[in-house]
């Protein structure tokens, strides 16, 4: 092997695990066609309210699309949480703005939600158990194994969920003063533009965070090894107790 093979086989390798984070993150956050379900029932709701002011129809249409996401998911047979979760919240926006009256409160159960998970991701992480590990690690198949048994990757764990805690938070900080000072249009076009930015800007730190972490620990394969290994180890025990009953002398009695 040359001088210049190692360096070429590491970058190989680190390649590769920027890929698997990639894809991990992707499959976790729901891709480009999770965005697209995230953000384009409150776009139709925001661009009828502008054309029509018309509270009714604005959360009907936006009910209805979300719907028919779920529906599109559920033909293709795709998994469906990302777009479900689409429609609880546009479903808890309708029902708070019909019983208040206020377009603004469409907007609402969103927001607290953004709220509460960003503190979310502080809490937890100042607790030692960042969010953002509970959420990755069955995708990493490494469940809890971050917790005790890679020190760098908790660390970048912790790292992500600072990121996606003070994001958060910082886009509540805009949000929050233009619900109460901003009329509806002006908040759902706000909220809109703020949709995939910050998102994306929190999944990037995320995958830069992990792509530098040491690498998970298989949990699902280590417990398929051992299971692997304990069968292998017992059929020789089985064996040789199948094999001392073929000797004992009362056995060939009363084959006789």
């Amino acid at each position: 092997m040359t001088s210049l093979d190692k360096p070429t086989e590491e970058t190989t390798a680190d390649d590769g695990a920027k890929a698997v984070t990639e894809a991990a993150l992707l499959e976790a956050f729901g891709g480009v066609r999770g965005m697209v379900e995230t953000v384009l029932p409150g776009l139709l709701f925001v661009t009828i309210f502008t054309i029509n002011k018309d509270l009714h129809w604005s959360a009907i249409a936006a009910l209805a699309v979300a719907l028919v996401l779920v529906a599109v998911r559920l033909i293709m047979r795709d998994t469906v949480k990302h777009a479900f979760s689409g429609v609880f919240g546009v479903a808890f926006g309708v029902v708070f703005a019909m019983m208040t009256g206020n377009a603004k409160d469409f907007y609402l159960p969103g927001m607290l939600y953004t709220l509460g998970l960003g503190l979310a991701y502080i809490v937890t992480t100042l607790a030692g158990v960042p969010l953002i590990g509970l959420i990755l690690g069955p995708v990493f198949k490494e469940n809890l194994s971050w917790r005790t048994r890679n020190p760098g990757r908790k660390k970048a764990y912790a790292k992500a969920s600072w990121a996606w805690g003070l994001i958060l938070l910082a886009k509540c900080a805009i949000l929050f003063p233009l619900y109460w000072w901003a009329d509806t249009t002006q908040l759902g076009w706000v909220l809109v533009a703020l949709k995939i930015p910050p998102f994306l800007l929190a999944v990037w730190l995320t995958w830069v965070f992990l792509a530098k972490a040491p690498a998970p620990i298989d949990v699902f394969a280590e417990m398929e090894a051992q299971g692997q290994a304990e069968r292998e180890q017992a059929e020789p025990e089985k064996a040789a107790a199948a094999d001392a009953a073929d000797r004992t002398p009362g056995r060939h009695r009363r084959e006789t």
